[in-house]
């Protein structure tokens, strides 16, 4: 049986709402017709990855910020965006790999939960190819991927009409004082954490994307496309 196929569209480093744009258009083009008409053969859908830009906060469905903690934000030069995923607050920014994958996820067999495990077992495993072992997923409220009491990996999801969007942001080389201005994710008393922090070594989004894409389609069981060969 062939592997569904999901292309990866990589955007390199852009702007955060440059994303979302794209995100919304793709989903628009996916929710656009019943069932799955939208999707031809065996594809599932398609893979949103990149660098954030600039630095922005994000809030989720569960919000999270007041327009005091708004304004202060937006004071220390950052963007703040309301969104559409679950969650509360978070930070992207230069330095981070952000993925979201709109995939429907009855071509994939998957549900919501499993969609969810299985993008913390993709940071897990890219974890384990990049040396560092110990990375692990937690239950619910710590969703997401920590080495101890510090996120390396935050997760946040939509799923409507079958289709899944946003997905993971995964601290490569980010600067983690951007953190220290908010609860990330609302979670009290716990730490947040990157790649080169925990290797003591300069760790880029483009070392890290081959082997993420490897943990992805070992994850998901699925054939990768690039863009550019799908137009």
């Amino acid at each position: 049986m062939r592997q569904p196929a999901v292309r990866l569209v990589w955007l390199g480093q852009v702007r955060y709402a440059e994303l979302l744009a794209l995100q919304d258009r793709w989903l628009r083009q996916l929710q656009a017709k019943p069932g799955t008409e939208a999707l031809s053969g065996t594809e599932a859908g398609a893979l949103l990855v990149c660098e954030p830009a600039g630095p922005v906060y994000t809030a989720g469905l569960r919000g999270g910020l007041t327009p005091e903690e708004t304004a202060r934000l937006r004071a220390l030069g950052a963007e703040v965006r309301a969104t559409s995923r679950g969650g509360l607050v978070t930070f992207h920014g230069p330095g981070q790999l952000l993925c979201h994958p709109l995939l429907d996820l009855r071509r994939l067999g998957l549900r919501l939960r499993t969609h969810v495990a299985a993008l913390e077992a993709c940071a897990v495993r890219l974890c384990e190819l990049q040396g560092l072992q110990g990375a692990r997923a937690r239950p619910p409220p710590y969703t997401g991927v920590w080495l101890g009491e510090r996120k390396i990996c935050a997760i946040g999801v939509r799923y409507g009409r079958h289709i899944t969007s946003h997905g993971l942001a995964l601290n490569c080389s980010t600067d983690l004082t951007w953190f220290e201005h908010i609860v990330p994710c609302g979670l009290v008393g716990t730490g947040v954490t990157s790649l080169s922090k925990e290797l003591q070594r300069h760790v880029t989004v483009d070392e890290v994307m081959p082997p993420f894409l490897v943990a992805f389609k070992e994850t998901y069981k699925c054939t990768l496309i690039s863009e550019d060969n799908c137009s």
